[in-house]
């Protein structure tokens, strides 16, 4: 967890100004006017440096589309020359790198500089995620259904929500994956197809075809306990590990799924073009960017890049 301040900052009332919308921060000062503000209403979190050329045409940007959001969303920009620790603790990489923090908790981001669409598309994601008009509840409620099984259920709520918000991401991501959950490959990718074109790139919807990619392999899946022998008879066998890996992953188990691609990269990071860690930044792709299976295999394969 993130340890500094602790005092929650008030929300923007609607319509004011952007100097009460758009601040700069520091490190000292991340916990209270991110994670503690976060909770009352969505915070954008723009890491740039002075030097960054992109970050001189994003930043502007972000600021004109948040002070038009009029007070639904606030923004913070953290200069990361200053405020290196933050960055190391949020594994900012590059930038611009933009964050979204909802309830404590980032929820959405993306890494350069973007067109105008794309950020107020960024920022629609956000209002509706905070429960305008009640749709952040039901797209809550839904991912609630879907996570216990029921994704009939869940079909129907995202369903309804994108009934009121067509270009909703995050419901559109759903119903995708509620498809998914039912056995329905085909019907899955078509909708994934037919995404609107303003959210079709989208966080959501770009994880929901990774998703598809793995539901596709898992069909053809071979038997774990064969292939697990043929790996152990011969460990250079790299068709096999990866064939091993991806058997796995269909069984549900990613973990052992990531580790055997990060051994065939370990042994031959160019063995069939790369197919090692394109498969794995798939699996990275089709799971939370938070969750820990993609934290701890990101920076096990960056070890390994620059080694």
């Amino acid at each position: 967890m993130l340890g500094f301040g602790t005092k929650p900052a008030a929300p923007a009332a609607p319509g004011a100004d952007s100097s009460a919308l758009v601040k700069d921060i520091t490190e000292r000062t991340f916990m209270t006017d991110v994670v503690e503000a976060s909770r009352e209403v969505p915070v954008i979190v723009d890491f740039w440096a002075p030097w960054c050329g992109p970050c001189k045409t994003l930043g502007p940007m972000l600021e004109r589309a948040v002070t038009e959001a009029r007070g639904k969303v606030r923004m913070v920009k953290v200069n990361v020359d200053e405020s290196q620790q933050i960055a190391a603790q949020l594994r900012i990489q590059s930038i611009p790198t933009v964050y979204a923090f909802w309830q404590g908790q980032p929820v959405d981001g993306f890494q350069g500089a973007v067109p105008a669409s794309e950020i107020k598309a960024f920022i629609d994601r956000l209002t509706a995620l905070a429960g305008d008009g009640g749709l952040g509840e039901a797209l809550a409620a839904a991912e609630e259904m879907l996570t216990q099984g029921a994704a009939a259920d869940a079909a129907q709520v995202f369903s309804a929500i994108l009934g009121e918000e067509p270009e909703n991401a995050a419901a559109y991501g759903g119903l995708i994956r509620a498809q998914l959950a039912v056995g329905q490959v085909d019907q899955a990718e078509a909708l994934a197809d037919a995404a609107p074109a303003k959210v079709a790139k989208s966080p959501e919807i770009e994880a929901a075809r990774a998703q598809i990619v793995l539901a596709r392999q898992a069909a053809n899946a071979g038997p774990v306990n064969e292939l697990r022998t043929a790996v152990d008879r011969n460990p250079a066998d790299h068709a096999a590990r990866f064939d091993l890996a991806q058997a796995l992953h269909a069984a549900g188990q990613v973990q052992e799924a990531v580790d055997e691609l990060l051994e065939i990269f370990r042994r031959d990071r160019e063995w069939n073009d790369g197919a090692a860690k394109a498969q794995l930044f798939t699996i990275f792709d089709a799971l939370p960017p938070k969750d820990p299976i993609v934290l701890a295999g990101r920076r096990r394969l960056s070890s390994m890049i620059f080694a």
